[in-house]
């Protein structure tokens, strides 16, 4: 795409600027890290557009203290750009399952209902469905039901998804996808996570 110009131009009766400010669905999968990191990359523009913002983790513990939730919820109470709110659901079930399994769902289903209300609200113009791939992929929620409602949101609202596995129904309809890819990571070699890398 030389000097940002698409390679189509749709003719769909739309005006390059009602096409530019088209609300997107965003969507981040694969198996490579960095899923989550490219999400909240996005909130710091959409921060920095004064554009409210709604993070929805919903697989990370929510005991867990990521850097990226500290650094946006300072950023939005700074009053210098959009607000940050941040929403934890789960207790950190994407890698150990647990007994706890039927709370785990019933978290998430009340995660997905609540942005189904903010979407309605329009409560935020950017919503951070962080690993919100996962309970697609195992049922919990119903992809059809998803696909449908953001299909249908109202106003100029942007959301972006991440996970592994997102399912196919929500990457068709999606606008933006990418699928990240691992070439080599250093828990290949035995190496644990470490600050300031993986939170």
């Amino acid at each position: 795409m030389p000097q940002g110009q698409p390679s189509v131009v749709p003719d769909d009766g739309l005006t390059t600027r009602q096409r530019r400010n088209r609300p997107l669905v965003v969507v981040h999968t694969g198996v490579g890290k960095g899923k989550s990191t490219a999400a909240f990359g996005l909130a710091l523009r959409a921060w920095n557009q004064g554009w409210p913002i709604g993070v929805f983790q919903f697989v990370k513990s929510a005991k867990w203290k990521v850097g990226e939730e500290n650094a946006l919820k300072v950023l939005g109470a700074s009053g210098e750009g959009g607000s940050v709110a941040w929403h934890k659901m789960g207790e950190g079930w994407s890698w150990v399952q647990r007994d706890a399994q039927l709370d785990n769902e019933a978290a998430a289903r009340e995660g997905w209902e609540q942005v189904k209300r903010d979407l309605a609200a329009e409560t935020y113009q950017l919503y951070v469905l962080d690993e919100f791939a996962y309970p697609m992929h195992w049922g919990w929620v119903d992809t059809d039901e998803v696909v449908e409602v953001l299909r249908d949101r109202p106003g100029t609202q942007h959301v972006v998804i991440t996970g592994r596995n997102a399912p196919g129904k929500l990457v068709e309809a999606a606008d933006l996808v990418t699928d990240m890819s691992k070439v080599k990571h250093p828990m290949d070699a035995g190496q644990k996570g470490q600050r300031g890398i993986e939170w």
